[in-house]
């Protein structure tokens, strides 16, 4: 399998260096990555999360929560969703025959439109905690506008699988490749999950929104930058199951880390260093992939 990292639209949120710890100041925005893949499988491509769409960059204030729009400030460019990038290494949208999902927050799964023919497979906590739109700031977060697709969604639950380097329930999907894993990592929502990928005897793990930052896998000294860490907290649904799959994900890396690559979904740091080029730049630009 071939695997492409896209950044499928940045996120600018208030507060600069405070958030992404590399903007210059603390009164303008930072940038933030949406960290997607899209892997080359036998059976078509694989997405892994979409990012904003192309109808939340067209009509962001129709689709988006005016909280999140002027909290964040997506910088809402066409060329870089999903299906834009795709288009520039020649595929197209039919192409696309599955999305997995770490999870149905509105920065993760705008692009499901743009693929209407596609799969999608999640957990199902996640399907049916996102359907009951409970509380304002669910409202907020699950955006029922990007959901077209509906009747495409594949559900499983976070009770059966096989283990996984210590992690339970880990469930290989409905027509995928077996080299390709569901992992439930709960807390950020209760139906959160990171996907495992195996490609030539190594793997990788997006762990979606688990963590934020780099920093925040280190053993021995974890740290997150203040602003990411008020926002984890704002957004968390289970802080102890949170925390506590952070701490298995601390001790993966520990004792894994020449196995598997983890990473997260909007740490700039962590994708320009797989990628080696700039987040800002459309995949075509600057194609990288792991074989």
């Amino acid at each position: 399998m071939r695997i492409h990292h896209l950044n499928c639209i940045s996120s600018c949120p208030l507060g600069g260096r405070l958030m992404d710890g590399r903007t210059q100041g603390i009164l303008t925005r930072g940038r933030l990555c949406c960290h997607c893949l899209a892997i080359e499988s036998d059976d078509g491509i694989v997405l892994v999360d979409t990012g904003f769409g192309l109808n939340d960059v067209r009509t962001p204030r129709k689709r988006l929560s005016g909280f999140f729009l002027a909290l964040l400030s997506p910088d809402f460019r066409e060329e870089l969703t999903a299906l834009r990038q795709l288009q520039a290494l020649g595929f197209s949208a039919a192409d696309v025959r599955h999305i997995v999902l770490t999870h149905l927050d509105f920065d993760h799964a705008g692009g499901l439109d743009d693929f209407p023919h596609a799969a999608v497979h999640m957990l199902q906590q996640e399907r049916d905690y996102a359907l009951l739109q409970k509380t304002w700031l669910d409202r907020q977060r699950f955006r029922p506008q990007q959901w077209s697709t509906r009747a495409r969604w594949r559900v499983y639950p976070a009770s059966a699988g096989e283990p996984w380097f210590g992690f339970d329930a880990v469930r290989q999907l409905a027509g995928l490749p077996p080299e390709i894993l569901l992992v439930p990592l709960a807390g950020h929502t209760h139906g959160h999950a990171g996907v495992a990928i195996r490609t030539d005897g190594h793997w990788l793990l997006q762990t979606g929104d688990a963590y934020f930052w780099h920093q925040e896998m280190d053993f021995e000294h974890p740290r997150c930058t203040p602003g990411l860490r008020m926002y984890q907290t704002l957004m968390e649904k289970d802080r102890a199951r949170r925390l506590a799959n952070q701490q298995r994900l601390r001790a993966l890396r520990r004792e894994h880390g020449q196995q598997i690559e983890i990473f997260c979904a909007h740490d700039p740091i962590e994708y320009e260093r797989l990628t080696g080029h700039p987040m800002g730049e459309p995949l075509g630009a600057h194609v990288h992939a792991h074989a």
